[in-house]
């Protein structure tokens, strides 16, 4: 570090700038400046120089071309302006503007056709191979009547109330043919229900009633006629390995004997068989093989030599089963004859015939059951061996 220096004190306290020495202090303004005051200028040119100019030159005159002037433009009236009328306004008096009649707004005619929105969509739509419905045409005019009108696409707002109005129209098509067949397949399940379960209750009530009926008249020794009335129970009776007892009723009526659950005799007219104390005939029954009791519907699964036993008011009549028809026409009566056809019987003896509907739950055909009288037993002497074991 240099002691003289003007920009370092040796100290580093504040104080007044060093002063070089070659400087000095300040002149006035007057004697500063290279030039004396007051200002001379500069010699010109040619009072250096003289009269001889550094280049020669020699001035040249040029022709300068004359440019076209543009036509005028015709003056224009200029409207007549009026001077504002400077009048002084007096003491609380006021001015009103003058009123301008206002134009009614016109009418913006709608653009043919419909809006872009519109287009769009409708083409939207038939690049994605749906079809739009019409709209209904609009009635024609005064002059264009009779005259198709051209329809017009319907907008979204409309196409989803034509969409929504004809699901509702088939999703009520379709509720109510749905109605329809649940209804039919209630009413079915119902009737099945009916036939196979709720008849065969029914007739359970009937058979039970009928046969208390039956011991009653027998318990109280009463007499009984040889015929009985149509539909009137006389003897009861058990097939043991079926494990049947149902009572039997004069007559093969359906509403008055077998729709009841009872098995009805052939006692009237063509139809007529022997009765079981006859000594000699064919004691032929008929009954349900489904539904109202359905006394008889395993009769198929007898056997030779299976016990069948009628009880009436004096005697037990046990007879052995002999043979069987799996089927047969309704029209062959001839299975009933004092010596039926088919059973294997030659000569008049005493028989028992069971006559039924097959296949099940049809009656289209008829199933025969036979069988031969094998035991007559007073009612006085107890139950058959049959129903005893």
């Amino acid at each position: 570090m240099t002691t003289g220096s003007p920009w370092f004190r040796p100290t580093g306290q504040p104080g007044a700038e060093p002063i070089p020495e070659e400087q000095g202090p300040p002149q006035p303004y007057e004697q500063q400046g290279p030039y004396a005051y007051p200002y001379q200028p500069e010699p010109s040119y040619e009072t250096a120089y003289g009269n001889q100019a550094p280049y020669p030159y020699e001035p040249q005159a040029y022709e300068v071309p004359e440019t076209p002037r543009a036509p005028e433009a015709p003056q224009v009236p200029q409207e007549t302006s009026y001077e504002p009328i400077h009048e002084p306004y007096g003491a609380g008096e006021t001015r009103e503007l003058p009123q301008v009649a206002e134009e009614p707004p016109r009418p913006v005619e709608p653009l043919p056709g419909p809006g872009r929105a519109e287009r769009r969509r409708a083409a939207a739509k038939q690049g994605r191979g749906k079809s739009r419905r019409a709209a209904a045409p609009a009635p024609a005019a005064d002059g264009d009547q009779g005259a198709d009108a051209p329809a017009r696409p319907l907008s979204r707002v409309e196409a989803r109330r034509a969409a929504r109005e004809a699901k509702a129209a088939k999703d009520s098509v379709g509720v109510v043919v749905g109605e329809l067949f649940i209804t039919l397949g209630v009413v079915m399940l119902l009737f099945v229900a009916y036939q196979l379960w709720w008849t065969n209750v029914l007739a359970g009530q009937e058979t039970n009633q009928a046969k208390e009926r039956i011991e009653d008249t027998w318990a109280k020794g009463e007499s009984k006629p040889d015929v009985f009335a149509p539909g009137e129970g006389f003897a009861i009776m058990y097939i043991p390995k079926l494990d049947v007892v149902v009572p039997v009723a004069e007559g093969i009526s359906k509403p008055k004997v077998l729709d009841k659950g009872m098995v009805g005799h052939y006692g009237e007219g063509k139809l007529k068989t022997a009765m079981p104390s006859d000594k000699q005939g064919n004691f032929a029954v008929a009954g349900h093989r489904n539904t109202h009791g359905e006394p008889f519907r395993y009769i198929n699964r007898l056997k030779p030599g299976d016990p069948i036993v009628v009880e009436t008011q004096d005697a037990y009549y046990t007879y052995a089963m002999a043979s069987i028809l799996p089927q047969t026409p309704p029209s062959n009566i001839a299975v009933i004859d004092p010596i039926p056809k088919g059973s294997g019987f030659t000569k008049p003896g005493r028989y028992i015939t069971l006559t039924t509907c097959t296949p099940e739950f049809t009656s289209t055909y008829r199933m025969i059951v036979w069988g031969k009288l094998v035991e007559e037993r007073p009612r006085s002497k107890g139950k058959p061996s049959a129903l005893v074991g």
